[in-house]
């Protein structure tokens, strides 16, 4: 393999209905800072679907300056087969030399299956991507076999208990699939436009063994904590699945959302979509409440870039203290009713 050949950033732009992912957008801006480092002038993105060309103007406006439009009538819903093949065709004819696919239940299907096709390593749900030296750190008297310019991808291992930084030097392109919410797009450029290349990959009637015959849609009645303003998260010091009444008080009179620590989950006292951190969502809230949360590092990963965190918690010797902003430290079936009591009422004053 000629590593030579291979350049630039491209990120698969996913599309569910003929509508663009969060994530799309997230890889975008990630694809930016990334092109940057390499002195890569332009970003491009791999949109797949049927249909879907009216979507170009939204991925120019968060930072794609070229767009591989795949336009294809078997790739009007995610089959893993045709797009595999398309992605992995993209691929072979236009050798990019970084390649970010979104971390959710389509881009962990097809980002493998393309790695395969392609034959080159994929580094699963990454949480950081940068570009630098591998191995990090130089071997003494071996300096001269350090790469450089490498992407270097970090993700949570061993159920994120640890963190592992990967790099792919041999092989390209380097591909990694991003945990939706951990990166940020950037403000959208209005009237941006960009390159249009219509590509073919030739997908063959029959190239597929798998046909839908039916499309049902679950409706989740759980609002997605991804896109909350205010957070009011629970962990296992609440106690018990009814006191999370109370959390539901507070997030009611502020006009938030509730969320949980892993430990909930596995309690059962909420459900896996409400979950924050490694092996949960990453949030950005603009207030995001950690009550009876210690703070462990698996948590912290997935809420330290909230705007202003408020933790409460009884222990004074907390992790959960050394990232939040204000901290109150004592019982919180007292606090957390007093505080609500206190917010509705200022509120109600403001109202009137």
């Amino acid at each position: 393999m000629d590593l030579s050949e291979y350049k630039g950033v491209f990120i698969f732009a996913q599309q569910v209905d003929n509508q663009l992912s969060n994530i799309s957008l997230e890889l975008l801006g990630k694809a930016k800072e990334l092109a940057q480092s390499l002195e890569e002038k332009k970003i491009t993105a791999v949109l797949l679907g049927h249909d879907v060309k009216g979507l170009c103007d939204e991925l120019a406006a968060y930072g794609a300056d070229r767009i591989i439009l795949v336009d294809d009538p078997a790739l009007k819903d995610y089959r893993t087969e045709p797009y595999a093949f398309a992605l992995a065709s993209v691929i072979n004819t236009y050798k990019p030399e970084i390649m970010l696919v979104g971390a959710t239940a389509i881009g962990r299907d097809l980002g493998p299956q393309t790695s395969a096709r392609v034959h080159t390593g994929l580094t699963a749900d990454c949480t950081q991507l940068e570009i630098g030296d591998f191995p990090i750190n130089a071997i003494p008297g071996h300096e001269a076999e350090q790469r450089h310019g490498l992407l270097l991808m970090t993700r949570p291992a061993f159920g994120g208990n640890t963190i592992a930084t990967i790099a792919c030097p041999d092989h390209r392109p380097q591909m990694a699939t991003v945990r939706p919410g951990v990166m940020k797009k950037i403000a959208p450029i209005a009237g941006a436009k960009a390159e249009i290349v219509s590509y073919d990959p030739k997908i063959k009637p029959n190239a597929c063994d798998v046909e839908i015959l039916k499309i049902v849609k679950e409706i989740s009645t759980a609002a997605d904590i991804q896109d909350a303003k205010i957070l009011v998260s629970g962990g296992r010091g609440v106690g018990s699945q009814e006191n999370f009444k109370m959390l539901e008080d507070l997030a009611e009179v502020l006009h938030g959302n509730v969320a949980c620590s892993r430990a909930v989950v596995d309690a059962g006292w909420q459900p896996k979509e409400l979950q924050v951190g490694q092996t949960g969502k990453t949030v950005r809230p603009h207030v995001y409440f950690a009550i009876g949360i210690s703070g462990a590092i698996q948590h912290v990963a997935g809420m330290e870039e909230s705007d202003i965190i408020i933790a409460i918690n009884n222990d004074p010797s907390a992790p959960i203290f050394d990232v939040a902003d204000y901290g109150i430290v004592g019982d919180l079936k007292k606090i957390v009713p007093l505080l609500t009591k206190e917010l509705k009422t200022e509120l109600a004053k403001k109202d009137a």
